[in-house]
């Protein structure tokens, strides 16, 4: 299962027990599915001053010409994987780890430890911030949902996520593959400490928000401004 950069995006913060001046804020991982509304969320919040920081956009900056994350691409699968300035085409790169397991873990094992650090980064850049958002794609397929404080889940019935996809312009054989290599939704639902129903419009989602957001102020209360 990957993403649209050719990885697994399923980055983590910081080891809560690894080396810092121990202040770090809660943190909530947000994801969801294909076309369900999760960056629609991430920019929700991010415009009322919440600090979000995504994963995805990360692993794009890192596939810009000269680039530690191009480099390695160009390292492992050849000079095919690049543009000619140098850049990573992320098309061509999924289509390479594909159905490949191997060529998908010694991408991942090269790209992560980049993402994860540019995640820990900021997360110190933002310490005295009380809430922090990771979106980021696949949480809950890779497990790293449990690295989070919080794993809210934005979500929508399976018809609406194709129905959307398509109107973003994805072919609907694309669209239909990369919902299926996700896990099913229902198994989503279960692992989410909170769930943003976006079965609905743009102001029935604001309001889902809200709701939400009420959520994690709960959830978060109890946690320690320092690290153990």
């Amino acid at each position: 299962m990957i993403s649209e950069f050719g990885i697994q995006n399923s980055e983590s913060p910081p080891d809560p027990h690894g080396e810092s001046d121990g202040r770090r804020p809660c943190t909530v991982g947000l994801t969801g599915g294909l076309a369900t509304g999760k960056s629609t969320v991430a920019r929700i919040l991010a415009a009322r001053g919440i600090p979000v920081f995504d994963a995805d956009s990360a692993v794009h900056d890192l596939y810009e010409p000269g680039r530690a994350g191009a480099a390695a691409v160009a390292d492992l699968f050849g000079e095919s994987a690049l543009d000619a300035e140098g850049g990573v085409v992320r098309a061509a790169l999924s289509e390479m780890v594909l159905g490949n397991t191997a060529a998908r873990l010694r991408l991942e094992n090269a790209i992560h430890p980049m993402v994860r650090e540019t995640v820990s980064e900021w997360l110190e850049s933002i310490s005295d911030r009380p809430v922090a958002v990771v979106e980021a794609t696949l949480l809950a397929e890779t497990g790293s949902h449990r690295d989070y404080d919080v794993l809210m889940v934005v979500w929508c019935e399976q018809h609406q996520q194709l129905q959307r996809a398509l109107a973003r312009g994805v072919p609907t054989e694309r669209a239909r593959g990369l919902i299926n290599a996700q896990l099913p939704m229902a198994e989503k639902k279960e692992l989410a400490d909170i769930l943003v129903d976006n079965r609905g419009d743009l102001e029935d989602l604001s309001n889902e928000v809200d709701r939400a957001w009420s959520q994690v102020h709960r959830l978060c209360a109890g946690h320690p401004s320092r690290r153990d």
